[in-house]
């Protein structure tokens, strides 16, 4: 629909494709739709224009993908061809607008709250995340949509707007706006149309690193998760321990998640299919049916002859409380703990092998006893014949 107006049997025959990309975060969700112009009739519509998408197969029904607003249009040819270019609505006007104000004693959630409030958004926040107290924050010539960026870089969140809320939740919660768990997903061989599995090595980086200055010292300190010599510099400095050791973690978490990334081309399109779900994969490789899958980005392709989903994931974390249990710390280890997600229940739950004194903890969300077992296992005859 364009303006309110179903233009679907008007543009039925003319369509060449439709893409839609739907971002995880406070990058703009985008629409990209190609008309064929071969007879000259086609307006070019204005910019500004709102644009409303349902896609869906006949069997299953449609499902709403939201609004747009077209921001770029282009003419090429020959053969004439139309390109209309439209991102989430939501995110244009004064988020992106930079201002001056800082924030002195005042709690994450109320920084949120007052940004929602000053763009007729409705807050949803992490009461985890709404309760950290914040020292100092300035807001120095930064748009509030970098602002909300930045702070979910430094708090392991993801912050985004959609459908009239503004959203700040941690990384991989895998909940609605409401605050529903989003339904997990299960992926068989063959769902799959192509794959791209990377694992990168994880000892690549042992750590981060925040420096602060504390209040009346021009002495610069630091602040590190994780161990060892190999640490990651996080640039911006911050103005006490806390707010450094906080980015700190939060990037350490962002380093441990992207040790093994999977992109997943689906052969028959999923549109009710939406960023940070979870996923189990059967039957494509031990390695990457061994694990449970977290999604970002989305891209749904739409021609007359197909209609695909290509999924972006990344491995996932277990839940923790406290993300010092998944710091390596440069200790003897007397012994191996694994997550993994029982597939009756859906709950995390743990196997272990050694003394639990001082456990070494994987970071892997594994996706069976079965699977957690195994690495478990090999891990821990790792470390005795590192002993040896």
């Amino acid at each position: 629909m364009v303006n309110g107006q179903d233009i679907t049997s008007a543009i039925e025959k003319r369509l060449i494709s439709i893409e839609l990309t739907d971002n995880r975060g406070m990058e703009a969700d985008q629409l990209d739709i190609n008309l064929s112009d071969h007879d000259g009739l086609l307006a070019i519509p204005p910019r500004g224009a709102t644009v409303r998408l349902w896609l869906g197969w006949s069997d299953t029904g449609l499902v709403d993908k939201g609004s747009f607003t077209v921001d770029e249009t282009e003419h090429s040819g020959a053969p004439d061809t139309l390109s209309i270019r439209a991102r989430s609505a939501d995110l244009r006007g004064g988020l992106k607008t930079k201002r001056e104000r800082s924030w002195s004693s005042t709690a994450l959630g109320t920084v949120i709250g007052a940004i929602a409030a000053a763009h007729g958004l409705a807050p949803v926040i992490s009461p985890l995340l709404a309760a950290i107290e914040l020292v100092h924050l300035d807001q120095a010539n930064e748009s509030d949509a970098n602002l909300l960026t930045r702070l979910g870089q430094e708090h392991d969140a993801i912050s985004a707007v959609k459908a009239g809320r503004l959203l700040f939740m941690p990384a991989g919660n895998s909940t609605t706006a409401s605050g529903k768990a989003l339904p997990h997903v299960m992926l068989t061989r063959a769902d799959g149309d192509q794959h791209r599995f990377l694992q990168a090595d994880r000892d690549s980086y042992t750590g981060v690193k925040a420096y602060y200055y504390e209040i009346n010292s021009a002495e610069k300190k630091e602040a590190i998760a994780g161990a060892g010599d190999n640490l990651k510099e996080l640039r911006h400095s911050y103005t006490d321990q806390a707010s450094a050791l906080q980015a700190a973690r939060a990037e350490w978490k962002r380093l441990q998640r992207g040790t093994a990334t999977l992109s997943y081309s689906l052969a028959k399109g999923r549109p009710e299919l939406t960023p940070d779900q979870t996923y189990s994969l059967f039957g494509v490789k031990a390695e990457i049916d061994a694990i449970i899958w977290l999604g970002g980005n989305l891209r749904h392709s739409f021609t007359p002859d197909s209609f695909t989903t290509s999924l972006d994931l990344e491995s996932k974390l277990p839940d923790q409380d406290d993300i010092e249990d998944l710091v390596e710390k440069s200790v003897e280890y007397t012994g191996v703990t694994a997550t993994y997600r029982d597939e009756k229940d859906g709950k995390q739950k743990t196997v272990s092998a050694g003394d639990q004194a001082n456990p070494l903890r994987l970071t892997h969300l594994y996706a069976s006893k079965g699977s957690a077992k195994r690495a478990v296992d090999r891990e821990w005859k790792r470390l005795q014949t590192k002993k040896t």
